[in-house]
């Protein structure tokens, strides 16, 4: 069973979520403000924080932030619909996914696993031979599921690795949006969501560019992105 921290100041949504993700198996924390959740985020293990933007004391964005000096536990943010800009400035700072509010629990069930199966533990038995997969500088070790770049260990989100792993899987060929969008996301690419995009923008800056300053991960135009081969 997962164990889930829900923030949320609307405290009938929290209790009608709670009901629904107990009946899907999740264990569920709740807090109420932004300090109560960073406060319960930092103390406890879990295996997925879903952040509400909106909330007294600290809000979203700020819990996140703070969040993220300590843990990398995966991170779903709740913004208001059709605020575009919340979206984008979660994934900045780190969090996994979004979801705009009000939601469709069965929706945000479905965002929840996929964000699961991207942070879970690569088993022995699920290993492929090439448990060490080295382009250039950058080594991404899938049993650790850690990435290093000329040998110094990099912070990312699961969901980030993941992306990295597919375009590095295909290093030297063009994947299109769709295509990372389900290898990488676990679902089908909404021609509206900035969420790929993003991550792959938080991949650059972590990354920077190739030692002869070429562009690492390239943007094909209308098709999608091509990480370099040195």
């Amino acid at each position: 069973m997962y164990r889930i921290l829900l923030a949320d100041d609307d405290v009938e949504l929290a209790e009608m979520l709670v009901e629904y993700l107990s009946k899907e198996g999740f264990e569920v924390d709740t807090a109420h403000d932004g300090k109560a959740a960073l406060d319960k985020a930092v103390r406890n293990h879990y295996e997925l924080v879903i952040l509400d933007v909106m909330m007294p004391e600290l809000n979203g964005f700020d819990v996140l932030r703070q969040l993220r000096t300590r843990s990398q536990v995966p991170v779903l943010m709740l913004t208001a619909r059709g605020e575009d800009v919340d979206s984008i400035v979660g994934l900045e700072i780190g969090a996994d996914d979004y979801l705009a509010k009000p939601c469709n629990p069965r929706v945000l069930v479905a965002h929840m696993r996929a964000i699961l199966r991207r942070s879970e533990p690569v088993t022995e038995t699920a290993r492929s031979t090439a448990d060490i997969l080295t382009i250039g500088d950058i080594e991404l070790q899938r049993g650790a599921r850690r990435v290093l770049l000329n040998s110094q260990p990099l912070t990312m989100t699961s969901t980030e690795y993941r992306v990295l792993e597919v375009l590095l899987q295909d290093a030297g060929q063009v994947v299109s949006k769709k295509d990372l969008s389900e290898r990488a996301l676990g679902r089908e690419l909404n021609p509206y969501d900035r969420g790929l995009d993003m991550h792959v923008s938080n991949l650059r800056k972590k990354l920077g560019p190739l030692a002869d300053g070429e562009e690492r991960i390239k943007t094909i135009r209308g098709i999608g992105y091509q990480y370099t081969r040195p």
